[in-house]
């Protein structure tokens, strides 16, 4: 049988009212929760808006995405073929290689194949290949003459055919046997315009 000692029944009855306030508490806390979080998503759902708003009010400092177009470099002082070698004439030397237009055509460059010093070279006759990830192609030479030097750097090196095309990446040195062949080959205009014609008929 349940007793109450004398003196324990106002504590009782507290207890028990504490009981019931915490429990009201409760309920009112989960009545309200549901309101403060509709009202925090409403709130971050208006300020994404405004943000939105915002940020369309002013132009953009740099797009989503761009898109840029890879120009050729033709450089001045050079002689161009159309079969887009290019010849550079000191003295009585003549430096050969590939162009920027052909080396970014082909792609990544991972073999060149070129002769032995002391061989002779003859006007639009194949020399040596280029071999890409995309095609291998053959080298031709713009002008006749005798090979004085060959960028043997290129056999551990292929790749500065790419990144030099016209310094480091030079394929060989030619003494001309008739320099006035160079006078049959283009000029950075003339070559940067059949390059373009090149292209669009493509």
């Amino acid at each position: 049988m349940f007793s109450v000692r004398i003196g324990e029944g106002d504590w009782l009855m507290d207890n028990i009212k504490h009981k019931a306030e915490h429990k009201e508490d409760e309920a009112l806390r989960r009545e309200t929760q549901p309101q403060s979080l509709m009202a925090l998503r409403m709130w971050a759902s208006s300020t994404a808006n405004a943000l939105k708003l915002s940020s369309a009010s002013r132009p953009h400092l740099f797009p989503p995405f761009s898109f840029s177009r890879c120009l050729s470099t033709v450089l001045d002082g050079l002689k161009y073929a159309d079969s887009h070698e290019w010849v550079k004439h000191e003295g009585s030397v003549a430096t050969i290689g590939i162009t920027d237009h052909a080396q970014d055509h082909l792609g990544e460059v991972v073999y060149v194949e070129l002769p032995e010093s002391g061989g002779s070279v003859s006007k639009k006759t194949g020399f040596g290949a280029v071999e890409s990830v995309k095609a291998t192609s053959d080298i031709n030479s713009p002008i006749s003459g005798e090979i004085v030097e060959v960028n043997k750097k290129l056999t551990d090196t292929p790749g500065l055919v790419n990144s030099s095309p016209y310094e480091d990446g030079w394929m060989i040195k030619v003494k001309p046997s008739d320099p006035s062949e160079l006078d049959s080959l283009m000029g950075p205009k003339e070559y940067t315009k059949f390059c373009e014609e090149e292209d669009a008929s493509h």
